[in-house]
């Protein structure tokens, strides 16, 4: 990244970020068919049956995570510097071979293995008997995801920000739970969740390669050398990512796993199916970080080779607008965890205090979150590892301490404490190193006015829990989407709103 240069590639604005962002965070709002799915899946198969599942899930999410050799965040800087379309279909060939090819090779051994590794999972007595079978069934999930995972990361880095989500996160869901009701209604018991999900991923794949046509010439796929230059850039750059893939889904699926482990029976099936309920409450937050994520790396690895300008205008914006948007959000949804648990029944309720924990630690990620993508495309390869070690070090330290006594809240903790050192150090290595940082004005201003509008809404949601159960969530929705209209209609300056194009004017922010 250098401060002045000629130009080499289009110049990058607070407009395509918001375009792109704005495009993502419509199309992952399809991930609210994950939370109604949950309650349904708990209504099904009990707490126990659906937290075998989210133990299993994060099982495989975790191995794929280190086995497709951070490929997913390769093709992220790999592809926007690519110049002609053969090394783009080059970049896209070399992840598929180092990512999914490893996953097909583990998937193998798991499912081979099956019987040395059903021990390593609790599970209710009724989900006993037949986890040695899941477990052989269930490996082929890995291949799968990687492929998916892989490709929509491709089509990412092209700027396609909408339909490949749209794709992953609501007709994966939407396929997933007909098939799993269909199963259910069928008599299949847990087995159904298993079924479909490696059903979905099936139809997903084939509908990514349909995508994949669209924006890159497959033509050339089997076209020139395997071990080309396009090859070792691709390795290396997701060899240098993959401790920080690694931390980060570490801290989204380790403590499910961690949990299941150390409580026996179902009690261990419990307690991974209450963190994963309590982790999809608060990934409402999460989303706003994860579309700001999924835009701001090829962007900023597009703007880097122009001017450092371009990277510290695109950085500010993202930030002011992730506060405007997560702070309301996290204040209102932290105060609504309990009508909102109450759909999973009542043995839901012990997981309010986990709730409140992650849905505020998120908000705090998702305001130093922007540092994240931009480090990684625009900064040394290595310099990310000091925020993934000492995130990891700092979860495992507390929770070394809280834990096992105090159990699901202690394993909060630990993990919400490790995710915002591993978001905050990122700020400050930009800082350090670039003199990049997020907090010019108007930042100042737009942190008053949001945190005023945040801790209304939340105020009158609190207030709302003595009226009837049954209208305290509606309310809860209602004064949450007031408070984030409020905070960026008035917190976020005019020019940030101008740059919301259509969606700003439809949305009256403008």
């Amino acid at each position: 990244m250098t401060e002045t240069g000629s130009q080499t590639s289009s110049a990058v604005t607070s407009k395509d970020v918001a375009k792109g962002a704005g495009t993502t965070l419509l199309a992952r709002l399809g991930a609210v068919m994950e939370v109604i799915a949950q309650p349904i899946y708990v209504a099904m198969f009990g707490l126990a049956g659906y937290g075998l599942y989210a133990v299993l899930w994060a099982a495989v999410n975790l191995a794929e995570n280190v086995a497709d050799l951070g490929m997913t965040s390769s093709m992220q800087r790999v592809v926007p510097q690519a110049r002609t379309p053969q090394e783009q279909v080059s970049a896209l060939r070399s992840a598929i071979v180092l990512g999914v090819g490893p996953c097909m090779l583990v998937a193998a051994v798991a499912s081979l293995a099956a019987a040395q590794f059903a021990p390593l999972f609790n599970a209710a007595e009724s989900d006993s008997a037949r986890l040695v079978g899941i477990i052989s069934l269930f490996a082929w999930s890995l291949p799968l995801w990687a492929f998916v995972e892989i490709a929509t990361s491709a089509l990412r880095s092209k700027r396609v920000f909408g339909a490949e989500i749209r794709l992953r996160i609501f007709w994966e869901q939407v396929i997933r739970l007909a098939v799993t009701t269909g199963f259910w209604l069928a008599g299949f018991s847990t087995m159904s969740l298993f079924y479909a999900h490696l059903i979905s991923l099936t139809i997903i794949c084939l509908l990514c390669i349909r995508l994949l046509a669209r924006h890159f010439d497959l033509r050339l796929f089997f076209k020139g050398r395997l071990f080309d230059p396009v090859f070792h850039e691709t390795w290396k750059a997701g060899l240098a990512v993959l401790p920080a893939n690694m931390v980060a889904r570490l801290f989204g699926d380790g403590p499910s796993l961690v949990l299941n482990w150390l409580l026996p029976g179902s009690a261990g099936a419990v307690s991974g199916g209450l963190y994963a309920i309590a982790r999809k409450i608060s990934s409402i937050v999460q989303v706003v970080r994860i579309a700001f994520a999924y835009v701001l790396a090829p962007l900023a690895s597009a703007a880097s080779q122009n001017h450092v300008d371009e990277v510290r205008a695109i950085y500010g914006f993202a930030t002011r607008v992730s506060l405007a948007i997560a702070l309301p959000v996290g204040l209102v949804l932290a105060a609504a965890g309990q009508p909102i648990l109450h759909l999973f029944g009542t043995g839901a309720a012990m997981a309010l205090p986990a709730v409140v924990i992650l849905v505020s630690a998120r908000v705090i990620e998702t305001v130093l979150g922007a540092a994240v993508p931009i480090q990684q495309v625009t900064s040394g390869y290595w310099r990310q590892l000091l925020a993934s070690i000492a995130g990891l070090g700092i979860a495992f330290a507390i929770g070394f301490v809280l834990m096992p006594e105090w159990g699901l809240t202690g394993m909060t903790i630990a993990v919400a404490s490790g995710f915002i050192v591993a978001a905050a150090l990122p700020m400050a290595q930009l800082y350090w190193h670039d003199r990049l940082h997020p907090f010019f004005k108007p930042f100042g201003r737009v942190l008053l006015r949001t945190t005023a509008f945040g801790a209304g809404g939340l105020v009158l949601t609190l207030l709302s829990h003595s009226l009837p159960e049954w209208v305290q969530l509606p309310i809860a929705v209602g004064l949450m989407l007031a408070a984030l209209w409020l905070s960026c209609r008035f917190a976020l300056p005019h020019d940030d709103r101008l740059s919301m194009g259509k969606t700003g004017r439809a949305l009256r922010l403008t």
